[in-house]
């Protein structure tokens, strides 16, 4: 069993919370966390990169110049890849990246990087996110504990804090139905509400 510290608004101790699911040093697995990582980012890619093959650029049909006696190589079309003007060989076309991660991979890596930065002292679980949605109060409030860079972490998608973060450059906040590995790896504190974590791990079970 494992026993995580819940702090208030005011980041003082108000609790703790106990859960059956292992966190230990031995549940970090950098293997599967790397996975994840390379296929969030493999699926952000656009794959609209495109060139013309020789069949897709104008021109062709004269013989661009006489087999001999030019001293140059031999060329049957314009539309040759060896041609200015030509198309290009083996080029770029448009094509989903995207890498598939089953659930299982996807959960192993969840419980990875919650178990990391609880070993590492880089979670911190409040009880619910209080701001008025102001950038410097924001700041202020987690630079004093020293918690920047961080990635926050609500139970839903609340504006408040998403609006109280967007201006802050080491700081990003999202709704736990938008948790992202590489975003928790991106950013060294994870700052995560009580309510929130206890839908992260509800999905380790």
């Amino acid at each position: 069993m494992s026993e995580i510290a819940v702090l208030n608004s005011k980041f003082e101790k108000s609790g703790t919370l106990n859960t059956d699911i292992r966190l230990g040093a031995e549940e970090i697995n950098v293997p599967v966390v790397h996975q994840v990582v390379k296929a969030t980012l493999a699926g952000r890619r656009q794959g609209n990169a495109c060139t013309k093959t020789k069949s897709e650029v104008s021109g062709g049909g004269k013989k661009p110049f006489k087999q001999k006696g030019t001293g140059n190589a031999r060329q049957g079309s314009n539309r040759s890849a060896l041609m200015v003007g030509g198309g290009r060989a083996h080029g770029p076309k448009p094509r989903n990246y995207e890498q598939k991660v089953n659930k299982t991979v996807m959960k192993k890596a969840i419980q990875a990087i919650i178990a990391d930065k609880l070993q590492s002292g880089k979670l911190t679980v409040v009880e619910k996110f209080e701001t008025t949605g102001k950038t410097k109060e924001m700041f202020n409030a987690l630079s004093g504990k020293n918690l920047l860079p961080a990635l926050l972490v609500a139970e839903d998608k609340n504006a408040l804090v998403i609006r109280a973060t967007k201006n802050i450059a080491r700081a990003k906040a999202m709704g736990v139905e938008g948790f992202s590995v590489y975003e928790a790896v991106k950013f060294e504190n994870l700052v995560i509400e009580k309510a929130a974590l206890e839908t992260l791990l509800k999905r380790l079970v």
